[in-house]
């Protein structure tokens, strides 16, 4: 086992020393179209809610508005993962591109309900256009030019990186432009006024955000490049996307160890969805005020995302140490379990030395899932061929998704404290366990004798 293991890591060396300038260039593209995806919901993220209530939304209307969002990307989540296998990843994100762009400026501007619900719907459908697509592509080339053994985890690790990083930058630019705009120096109301209330200072992330996806478009048309696919019909489109996406359902019924890359991602999802409900309240409980707690969660999700950027680019560092990705994505979730711990023995204190730990724990969390994800997107894409790449993608976000809204639903209904938690650490920790019997071994041998159809 450790002399396999040497000789995957001295042929790695090579493989990379070797490294085709053209892979090199691919992969940059891939981490670009990740920071242009992934920049705008970052700059919306600090202002929406607030924007909405500026509209006049009520609570209730704001929520309703994102459950339309939340629907339609999960009711289109596997659909637009089939037919982005079926027509192509380059026509598939540009309309995500151009559909969000649509969805800012009516979400920016929008001052009726219907509007701004008309926006949000099209924020989900492009949300679920671009899901898994660019991942797709990037995978999809490499293997192209290098073959079904290409090293795939170092460009999965940067694109994480750069989505991690941008998310960041566009919470901090999101949440400072309109206060900027408003700080004395009569910009935002001038603005305000100019344009008789239908532009903000609250607007001004939403309508940047709709600038970078004009960016996107062109950047997306006029860069990538797919490798040839056969020509498709209305008809054929039609007809393909369903099969497509039953093959991708029965996948993970048919090959276990996809099943068990679904079941951690939709664990990893219940642990992401239960911290992103549980930590705004944590905040309002140190602070003491809603207005400082609101303001201490924006600085601690950036934080967030800045420890799952750092996590994600230490994935390939992660399983040349574990000897395997089978072993990093265990030791990944494994660290996830421990941020979650530590969040569960300070629950029940807003002590100086409680809210450091607590911090810690938050950050180990989202190092740990950070990490995860390259390591088990490596596997997938070495199980599923081209042809269902996208679906399988969106299968795995879909699991992700659902668990999340239902194991945040069971843990709503509890009492806070440190019971949630525990509970959590437990549903993530019977993620990791499902790696914690195979060996890196078995899969290699897997992987090298399937068919060859399954590397088109």
């Amino acid at each position: 086992m450790t002399h396999r293991t040497d000789k995957a890591h001295r042929a790695d060396k090579t493989h990379r020393a070797d490294e085709a300038p053209g892979i090199r260039i691919v992969r940059r593209r891939y981490v670009a179209i990740c920071a242009l995806l992934w920049l705008p919901p970052g700059l919306g993220l600090a202002s929406m809610v607030l924007l909405l209530g500026e509209r006049g939304m009520s609570l209730a209307a704001i929520a309703g508005l994102f459950a339309a969002h939340s629907l339609t990307v999960a009711a289109l989540e596997l659909p637009t993962g089939g037919l982005s296998d079926v027509l192509g990843r380059r026509p598939v994100l540009a309309t995500a591109g151009a559909l969000n762009m649509v969805a800012c400026c009516l979400v920016g501007l929008g001052t009726t309900v219907w509007v701004l619900a008309a926006g949000m719907v099209l924020m989900g459908m492009s949300r679920a256009l671009a899901s898994g697509s660019a991942e797709a592509w990037y995978v999809d080339t490499v293997q192209a030019s290098a073959g079904p053994d290409a090293e795939l985890r170092t460009g999965l690790a940067r694109g994480g990186t750069a989505t991690s990083a941008a998310l960041a930058a566009g919470l901090l630019l999101g949440g400072a432009l309109p206060w900027l705009l408003g700080a004395g120096t009569g910009l935002g109301a001038g603005l305000s006024e100019a344009t008789s209330g239908v532009v903000l200072p609250l607007s001004v992330p939403l309508l940047l955000g709709a600038a970078v996806r004009i960016v996107l478009v062109v950047y997306v048309l006029a860069v990538l490049r797919e490798p040839p696919r056969p020509r498709v019909t209305l008809r054929s489109v039609l007809r393909g996307v369903p099969v497509t996406v039953l093959d991708g359902l029965r996948l993970g019924g048919r090959d276990a160890l996809v099943r068990r890359l679904m079941l951690s991602a939709a664990a990893a999802g219940g642990a992401l969805g239960v911290v992103e409900l549980l930590i705004p309240g944590r905040t309002v409980e140190v602070t003491g005020a809603s207005g400082s707690g609101a303001l201490a969660y924006a600085a601690l999700a950036c934080v967030g995302f800045v420890c799952c950027g750092v996590g994600s680019h230490l994935a390939p560092f992660t399983a040349r140490v574990a000897g395997g990705g089978e072993r990093a994505v265990l030791i990944c979730l494994g660290t996830g379990v421990a941020g979650l711990l530590l969040l569960a023995v300070t629950a029940s204190s807003t002590h100086l030395l409680a809210v450091t730990v607590a911090v810690t724990g938050f950050c180990v969390f989202y190092v740990g899932i950070g990490a995860v994800t390259p390591n088990q997107n490596d596997l997938l894409h070495r199980r599923v061929s081209s042809a269902g790449r996208a679906t399988a993608l969106s299968v795995q976000s879909l699991a992700l998704q659902l668990v999340g809204a239902l194991t945040g639903l069971v843990v709503g209904a509890m009492r806070p404290g440190p019971l949630p938690w525990f509970l959590t650490s437990a549903v993530l920790l019977a993620g990791a366990l499902l790696w914690a019997r195979r060996g890196e071994e078995r899969v290699a041998q897997v992987t090298t004798t399937r068919p060859a159809s399954t590397v088109e």
